[in-house]
């Protein structure tokens, strides 16, 4: 017999250590001498990422393709492609429950993510991105001004925390990490960071927007799926809700070779 995925059980500690330590990033960013301290941080960290795109072409270009709004629905499809992959994070006949487990908690980021950037608001503590705001930052808009509209070049937010790609991207980093171990965790994590880069490089987050309001909002979120049955129960109603259309797919030629698609 086939073990589950997930456990339908609450793992206290887990889930109290988790949510403890999401909860203290954020209470951290909100005392205003730490917020200080890590934006000052996060300027000089913008100036390293930043400055080269002025000096180096190869710089310059690839972190104007890596800032397009389509390019992210590329790195997407990266994801999801190692999301479901049978055999390389779990067995093939548990890709759909994964699946359907991630988009759930996916849903639940963007309701948390909204509501936490509202209190933000609410509160006067939003701020907009270095690139308007610290001086001497070279802007790709600038650079390449039919791109911004065109391609929805990204290199700047009137509202840049919590960091909304970069929580998605700590999620799935997350998620993955549970069920991979040595070098495939490592491709995880690489992954993440190298697709979080391209907002940090151009300018539109600060840095304490991702490792701080990103990995705040993707940690509660994992956790809460994660240490209560509440994977488990996405997992078996979500498997529900894909296995027709998926079974109809899967007739296809080609598309039915996939993981995903199998029987």
């Amino acid at each position: 017999m086939n073990a589950p995925l997930f456990t339908a059980t609450w793992q206290w500690r887990r889930l109290a250590l988790c949510q403890a330590l999401a909860l203290g990033l954020l209470l951290l960013w909100l005392i205003p001498t730490v917020r200080t301290q890590l934006l000052t941080f996060d300027a000089g960290l913008f100036h390293v990422l930043n400055t080269p795109l002025a000096h180096s072409t190869a710089w310059l270009y690839l972190w104007t393709f890596f800032s397009l709004r389509p390019v992210d629905a590329l790195v997407g499809l990266v994801l999801l492609a190692l999301l479901v992959r049978g055999g390389w994070a779990y067995p093939t006949h548990q890709v759909r429950p994964a699946l359907a487990t991630f988009i759930g908690l996916l849903v639940i980021l963007l309701i948390v993510r909204t509501l936490l950037t509202k209190g933000i608001e609410a509160w006067g503590l939003q701020h907009s991105s270095p690139s308007d705001v610290l001086p001497g930052a070279y802007l790709l808009s600038d650079r390449f001004p039919g791109l911004e509209h065109g391609w929805e070049l990204k290199d700047r937010s009137g509202a840049s925390f919590p960091g909304d790609h970069a929580s998605v991207l700590l999620l799935w980093a997350l998620f993955m990490a549970h069920f991979t171990r040595g070098g495939r965790r490592l491709v995880v994590a690489a992954l993440a960071v190298l697709f979080m880069l391209p907002r940090l490089v151009a300018g539109a987050h600060w840095g304490s927007d991702d490792y701080i309001g990103g990995l705040a909002l993707a940690l509660g979120v994992i956790s809460l799926g994660l240490h209560t049955p509440l994977a488990a129960g996405l997992a078996h109603r979500g498997e529900r809700l894909l296995t027709p259309p998926l079974r109809g797919l899967g007739r296809l030629p080609v598309l039915g070779r996939l993981s995903l698609l199998r029987p």
